[in-house]
């Protein structure tokens, strides 16, 4: 089914095969380039606590072999060609991405098909991939702000899988089996649970006849997908403090929000780019520019299928740590208290939308977003959608939004004699 693009937009094609796999062409033939993503509706908010890291681990094992092909021949495929094959998992989706030039393209998506039906999970290979993220884990412990960031999620989310980082804990990584991956791949990894975008110099119908080669036959089985249901999360704000000998204190406040679905969704994404996106950001120039408190300060409001978080953060010195924690959360909190000027608020949203735009320039960049999209199940129209509703939030509904929900937040302090 195609659909009107906006202006200046590749046309866009939508079709649903037979097997319930969602596919969406962008026919861009400015470069000789094919970019396609396939997004797998289940990222780590699928994992029980006691198998965090899962997703993570199966998306990294995909390219390590499959019931035909060592991780040597992948790569060796790949490169012989000049193209590219990632694999990542997310909060609420995992993903394999791949580029070529346009000749070489089917050669690669069955390739990355092979990969995604048929992946053999190594013993060796598994064994590997698990002590590097242990690895990874342990490392994490020397980053102060991922310390602090990471007691915030806890804190703030609770028993929800949001609540641990993607690449999981020491003990969860450990435990890990490969009946553990095989079980999560045949539970999720599934044409109706998948959503593919192909971008760039081809032809929907070119498109749609190669997927259909490499995945067409992939049959979704008979039982259901399991329902996802989220644990509820805290709602009495905790203040913590770390102890480390670092040179510069790091604090962490969080502010519970809703999810993407929600209609504050578009003026909080506002107000964090307003707030700590960039040099001219309200607390870069009243903390950092004016008070001299920051040696770095910023805001963001992550997009969730469930609920999410608005987080100030900073980095200060030791002894200007209580007055750098109370200057952040004012210029945070007074967002509800008093009304942003005229200026001040479309000079937000220009920026916002100016970022926006130049965040899907490319066939991987747009191809990432509209099959993102198409996950949260706000469908490919949401991408002007968000635009248009970004232009038409008042100052009125800022302050409404900013006095409803940044306030109360939860708090961590990291840094020495905390």
């Amino acid at each position: 089914m195609p659909l009107s693009p906006p202006a200046n937009r590749p046309a866009l094609h939508r079709t649903v095969l037979s097997n319930g796999l969602t596919l969406l062409v962008i026919e861009n033939p400015v470069a000789d380039i094919v970019s396609a993503r396939l997004l797998i509706k289940a990222g780590t908010a699928r994992e029980e606590r006691s198998q965090a890291g899962l997703f993570s681990l199966l998306s990294s094992l995909l390219t390590k072999g499959t019931r035909h092909l060592s991780s040597m021949a992948i790569a060796e495929q790949v490169e012989s060609i000049g193209a590219s094959v990632g694999t990542d998992a997310a909060a609420d989706y995992s993903l394999v991405s791949l580029k070529t030039v346009t000749a070489d393209f089917a050669t690669i998506l069955a390739l990355a098909a092979e990969m995604v039906r048929y992946p053999s999970f190594p013993a060796a290979e598994l064994e590997l991939e698990q002590r590097l993220t242990l690895q990874g884990i342990r490392s994490m412990k020397e980053q102060p702000f991922t310390l602090a960031f990471n007691a915030l999620r806890a804190a703030m989310y609770g028993d929800h899988p949001y609540g641990l980082p993607g690449i999981g804990t020491e003990e969860s990584v450990a435990n890990l089996t490969r009946d553990d991956l095989l079980q999560a791949h045949q539970t999720f990894y599934r044409p109706d649970n998948c959503v593919m975008v192909v971008s760039g110099r081809i032809q929907p119908e070119q498109a749609i006849a190669l997927v259909e080669q490499a995945l067409g036959d992939w049959l979704a089985p008979d039982r259901p997908i399991p329902p996802h249901l989220y644990p509820t999360v805290p709602t009495t704000a905790t203040h913590a403090a770390i102890a480390q000998p670092t040179n510069q204190s790091i604090l962490v406040v969080g502010y519970p929000t809703p999810s993407v679905i929600d209609p504050a969704y578009a003026a909080l994404k506002l107000l964090s780019t307003y707030l700590g996106n960039g040099l001219s950001s309200r607390l870069f120039v009243e903390l950092r520019e004016k008070r001299g408190l920051a040696y770095d300060v910023s805001a963001f409001y992550p997009t969730r299928l469930s609920a999410s978080q608005f987080v100030t953060h900073m980095g200060t010195a030791p002894e200007n740590q209580a007055i750098a924690l109370q200057g952040l959360r004012y210029e945070t909190e007074r967002l509800g208290q008093e009304m942003l000027p005229k200026d001040e608020l479309e000079a937000a949203k220009n920026k916002l939308l100016g970022q926006y735009a130049l965040g899907k320039q490319t066939n991987a960049q747009l191809g990432q977003l509209l099959g993102w999209y198409e996950v949260l199940g706000l469908g490919v129209e949401f991408d002007q959608v968000f635009q248009d509703t970004i232009r038409a939030v008042t100052a009125e509904q800022a302050q409404a939004v900013a006095e409803r929900y940044l306030r109360d937040p939860f708090t961590v302090l990291l840094g020495p004699d905390v």
